[in-house]
């Protein structure tokens, strides 16, 4: 049997950079410009995301060869719905105030298109380790690019960051940034940072493989 090792590390560290949902696929728009006004609301849209996920994944794996194929999307989504419905009403009943905050957004979860789209494009498909895998990386960088720009719109928009104020009281906060101009602003700045740090490694790497020819 051959060793699953590497690859199981790769699919798990691909979603944190080289493929990360947000910043590479650009995939869940809607709650990475809703709800990350805020850090908290973001690590928590985030942690929601992982466990729905991860154990959306796990399951889907497991039964990748007694789900139907005429009814794998529905069987997929009545799954994803299932444990949308349990981070609902944890949330609801563990932190009432957040999940005020995250409003409809979470119940929209089972319609974000990453989620849907590992079940079809890898767990469907992959042992069940791999596709935990899979899902964890995807998570933790969905995670760590709503965290990312929750926390400078919270800085920069209330001068605060996870509700402890940073600032004294001269400082005069963005408005702009907790607003919904605010996230296309910053999303769009990462993206951009992102897209030139792509190019700048690209051209770093062909200038070495230049220099290698030359010697």
């Amino acid at each position: 049997m051959p060793n699953k090792t590497p690859d199981t590390y790769q699919e798990l560290i691909k979603g944190l950079w080289r493929e990360n949902p947000v910043f590479v696929q650009v995939l869940g728009m809607c709650p990475v410009l809703a709800v990350t006004n805020s850090a908290i609301n973001a690590l928590v849209m985030g942690i929601a995301t992982f466990f729905v996920l991860v154990v959306a994944s796990a399951i889907v794996s497991s039964l990748r060869h007694l789900i139907p194929s005429q009814v794998r999307i529905s069987t997929y989504i009545v799954i994803i719905a299932t444990f949308v419905t349990v981070v609902d009403l944890s949330l609801q009943a563990l932190l009432p105030a957040v999940h005020k905050e995250l409003g409809a957004f979470i119940p929209l979860i089972v319609v974000n298109c990453m989620i849907l789209g590992r079940q079809e494009a890898f767990a469907s498909r992959n042992p069940v380790i791999l596709a935990v895998a899979d899902a964890m990386g995807m998570a933790l960088g969905f995670m760590l690019a709503l965290f990312t720009l929750g926390s400078i719109r919270e800085i920069l928009g209330s001068g605060s960051w996870l509700g402890i104020q940073l600032f004294g009281a001269q400082f005069e906060p963005w408005v702009i940034m907790i607003l919904p101009p605010g996230g296309f602003l910053t999303l769009g700045l990462l993206l951009l940072f992102f897209q030139w740090f792509k190019e700048r490694k690209q051209r770093l790497v062909q200038r070495l493989d230049e220099l290698e020819a030359k010697s």
